[in-house]
């Protein structure tokens, strides 16, 4: 990925690039046939990604915790498309308790699911544990969002079964997974407060979206599944999810501001991944400025994803007992 580039947004490889905006790189797209859900659709480049799959047809069913915001992003979405079709259901990833309680809702309504766009994320929080005892941006980043996959799988691959269309997961992941703890992650010290570090924690719940994503393909290709999972870093956008370090951050795009993005701009790669047919079959990749990068070398270690998928699972049981 080149400064040049993405200062520049020439485009890359796929023709697209940090200029591209999510409607472009869906024009012509037709979704009419597809039901997708993603987290985190409530604000931000969540409700752009939202957006913009109603107006290529698409089923969305926005899940979020704050279900007031919610309701006035679907009520944006119904003025700008009279006939998209939106559903919002309650969804709290801090708290596996309302992670499945969400699928199992969504699972009640008898829909197919096409698309999972694991977007929402919280963002270099001072240290807290979430009603689970676990450290609140691993717990909402990375743990819930593993969980809601595994609960919602099983519907994903009846799906494509019974349709023959390729499922598509997308975690939305960030550049910053390549600042965290050594090792990549902390599994050991996961809650200690005296080591705590709110930006390497971020980027530990980044490389964690990341392997996830890895392991999840690379286990899913090995049975067979018609289903493809990619990783996105959406780009440097001035969102809510900045609301903990706004100043900080205001500070630093005074000196980058040729770096960052607009919202439209900022959900192309989650859309492009989601939707664009050049990338069937295409899975266990990272994309930036909607083209395919290399992550860090932390990111493509497969011992190392390995043993966050049994790390993700075992905490999820204790959790669950």
């Amino acid at each position: 990925m080149g400064l040049f580039r993405l200062a520049t947004g020439i485009p890359g490889p796929s023709g697209f690039g940090s200029a591209s905006t999510a409607e472009l790189v869906t024009a012509g797209v037709d979704a009419s046939h597809l039901t997708a859900i993603v987290t985190g659709g409530a604000s931000g480049i969540g409700t752009e990604t939202a957006r913009v799959l109603a107006l290529r047809g698409a089923r969305v069913i926005i899940a979020a915790r704050n279900m007031e915001a919610a309701s006035e992003a679907k009520r944006l979405i119904l003025q700008s498309s009279p006939s998209a079709r939106v559903d919002i259901l309650k969804l709290d990833l801090s708290s596996l308790k309302s992670v499945k309680e969400f699928a199992d809702e969504f699972l009640s309504m008898d829909l197919p699911l096409n698309i999972l766009i694991n977007n929402a994320g919280v963002m270099f929080c001072p240290f807290q544990l979430s009603e689970d005892g676990i450290e609140l941006q691993f717990a909402t980043n990375h743990l819930g969002h593993f969980l809601l996959a595994n609960l919602l799988l099983e519907k994903m691959k009846s799906t494509t079964r019974e349709t023959g269309i390729e499922g598509r997961i997308v975690n939305l992941s960030s550049i910053a997974h390549t600042y965290t703890y050594p090792n990549g992650i902390r599994f050991d010290k996961l809650n200690d407060k005296n080591v705590y570090s709110d930006k390497k924690a971020y980027g530990q719940s980044k490389l964690a979206n990341l392997l996830h994503a890895n392991e999840l393909s690379r286990r899913l290709m090995e049975e067979g599944a018609n289903i493809t999972v990619n990783s996105v870093h959406p780009g440097l956008i001035m969102t809510n999810l900045m609301r903990h370090s706004f100043q900080l951050i205001r500070f630093l795009k005074v000196f980058s501001y040729i770096f960052w993005k607009n919202i439209p701009q900022g959900a192309a790669t989650t859309c492009l991944v989601a939707l664009h047919p050049s990338l069937k079959g295409v899975t266990g990749k990272y994309f930036y400025d909607c083209n395919e990068e290399l992550p860090s070398k932390l990111a493509r270690d497969e011992a190392l994803a390995r043993k966050l998928w049994d790390f993700s699972k075992n905490l999820v049981k204790s959790v669950q007992q």
